[in-house]
């Protein structure tokens, strides 16, 4: 037989155990679930178009009253969020799912909106590519070559292909009555190009990126960073051009990539998040550009480096 001290002693300290546990579970539970608000969220842009923002990812979503049109789903995750979000917020369904560009960390989770009625749109080159390496979302029904436009309740919206820049098929999206742009990471504003420009082409971005600037809105939106206007874009082309003439200039030279990397000044670019990280890496990628895509250490007027540098 229990001695009746022990069972009291037993109760109390179970019921502290209790006391505890639901005491810090609360705040536990109430961090997970501000971490998904942080980590989702939908947030108004300019009259119906709205940015859908999943960790450092963006995309565009157009709200209309004959349906809604979504631009990269990002992941399955992120796309089951939006779906759920869209239903809770707007009471219209989702009639297209338009794709940026081939590459899997934009256009995954595609499934997610396949339903019926719902039409997924991409560039020719978009499609093809994710058909070839058998990508693992649902594939577009819909593709065009050079430009599209999509009208749905009132709004019109202009897909544009720019040619090569970043992936395969990668194309503008300018909604024009709420004179928004978006363009998936060939543009982005506030921060460095990303690392060494892997699947970047140098030439088409810049190129890709003065047509931008001749077409009519008042708000950008990126598939990263942050959201401006003609201004910002403007600079962010001026660190493009920067960074392209002083390397291909230090190239015709003769000179090492290391020289390279020494000599470029793009300080007055400093104040971009991730430039000092990325720097030297974005040097790196337009020289290996040049000297894999123009065959520059191949061109007799070009002096060869110094060996061992």
């Amino acid at each position: 037989m229990r001695h009746p001290r022990w069972s009291i002693a037993l109760f109390v300290a179970s019921a502290l155990f209790l006391c505890i546990s639901c005491a810090t579970s609360q705040p536990a539970q109430a961090a997970t679930e501000a971490n998904q608000q942080t980590k989702y969220r939908l947030e108004q842009v300019r009259g119906d178009v709205y940015r859908f923002v999943a960790g450092h990812y963006r995309s565009v979503v157009l709200v209309t009253d004959e349906g809604i049109v979504v631009t990269d789903p990002i992941s399955e995750d992120a796309a089951r969020w939006l779906d759920a979000e869209l239903e809770e917020r707007f009471d219209v369904p989702v009639r297209y799912v338009i794709y940026s560009h081939s590459h899997p960390d934009h256009v995954y989770g595609g499934e997610v909106f396949a339903e019926p009625g719902v039409t997924f749109v991409a560039h020719r080159m978009a499609r093809a590519s994710m058909a070839r390496t058998k990508a693992d979302t649902h594939l577009p029904n819909v593709t065009f070559e050079d430009s599209m436009t999509l009208r749905l309740g009132g709004h019109v919206v202009d897909l544009t292909y720019h040619g090569p820049n970043n992936g395969k098929g990668s194309v503008s999206m300018h909604v024009r009555s709420e004179e928004v742009m978006f363009v998936v990471d060939w543009i982005v504003l506030d921060r460095a190009p990303y690392k060494d420009l892997p699947g970047y082409d140098i030439h088409g971005m810049i190129e890709s990126t003065r047509q931008i600037l001749k077409r009519d809105f008042k708000v950008f939106v990126g598939g990263h960073a942050a959201m401006g206007d003609k201004e910002d874009i403007r600079r962010y082309l001026a660190y493009l051009e920067s960074l392209y003439g002083q390397v291909l200039k230090g190239m015709r030279q003769g000179k090492a990539l290391k020289t390279i990397k020494r000599e470029v000044d793009l300080s007055k670019y400093s104040d971009l998040k991730m430039f000092d990280e990325w720097r030297d890496l974005n040097i790196e990628g337009v020289y290996n550009q040049l000297r894999d895509e123009a065959y520059m250490l191949r061109r007799p007027d070009v002096p060869a480096p110094p060996s061992g540098e």
